[in-house]
């Protein structure tokens, strides 16, 4: 009986985190503020979990106990697996979406993160930006925050640039990702594997799977971050 009753539990862990999971997503970005989705629904889930053993006297205290460890255990699981699989981090959160370029509002893109104009406007305010042209690039992130490039020419100037115009440098561009080429992102750059694999043999990059990131900005420079020491000698494999 008890091992049927655990069963149960678990079984409503398993069906009511995803059911969550669904409805915060419907629900868009602004639901989940600072903290990730996932970890809001688990924080949301287990202050339920707990609220519940608490106020309700005939709730057995094993099978809380019992649930809280193994929400704990399907974190952890859902953590490891967003690490090793973007494919599936992807499928349990947001996109980065651009809401602002060059000046200019993408209604379309505010609309399908279900945000108001008043709302980017605002959160644009927050980032000392009055004046909506004075904006290169806005993204609202995974987290609901909002990412400010401005213009140059309205950019707050460093101790470098005075007396030198500000220049764009642009964005960063991940082509390499945990040993991974990011493809997509390569073509619509119109570069090629090959030309940026002689790149990287010039930077003395040995292997590809020795790389975490590796990004391109649009004046064409190259930034890596390795995850590991390259001990072999091995040349790139073309």
């Amino acid at each position: 009986m008890m091992f049927q009753e655990l069963a149960l539990v678990t079984g409503r862990i398993f069906t009511i985190l995803p059911l969550l999971l669904f409805m915060t997503l419907t629900m868009g970005k602004r639901s989940i503020g600072q903290v990730p989705i996932f970890d809001f629904l688990v924080i949301v889930t287990l202050a339920s979990v707990t609220g519940a053993d608490i106020a309700d006297p005939t709730v057995s205290h094993i099978h809380t106990a019992y649930a809280i460890i193994a929400i704990a255990l399907f974190q952890k699981v859902v953590a490891l697996k967003v690490i090793r699989n973007r494919p599936f981090g992807k499928w349990i959160t947001f996109e980065p979406t651009v809401v602002v370029k060059d000046g200019k509002m993408l209604v379309d893109n505010v609309a399908s993160i279900r945000y108001s104009i008043d709302n980017v406007l605002q959160m644009l305010r927050q980032k000392d930006v009055f004046d909506i042209g004075d904006v290169k690039l806005a993204i609202i992130e995974a987290n609901g925050d909002i990412s400010v490039q401005r213009k140059p020419d309205k950019a707050v100037p460093s101790i470098e640039d005075l007396g030198i115009k500000k220049k764009y440098s642009g964005i960063s561009y991940p082509v390499v990702i945990e040993g991974e080429f990011r493809e997509e992102v390569i073509e619509e750059l119109g570069m090629n594997k090959e030309s940026l694999l002689r790149r990287l043999e010039k930077m003395g990059v040995i292997r590809i799977d020795t790389i975490f990131l590796c990004t391109i900005n649009d004046e064409g420079d190259l930034q890596l971050a390795y995850s590991r020491k390259d001990e072999e000698h091995e040349l790139i494999q073309h």
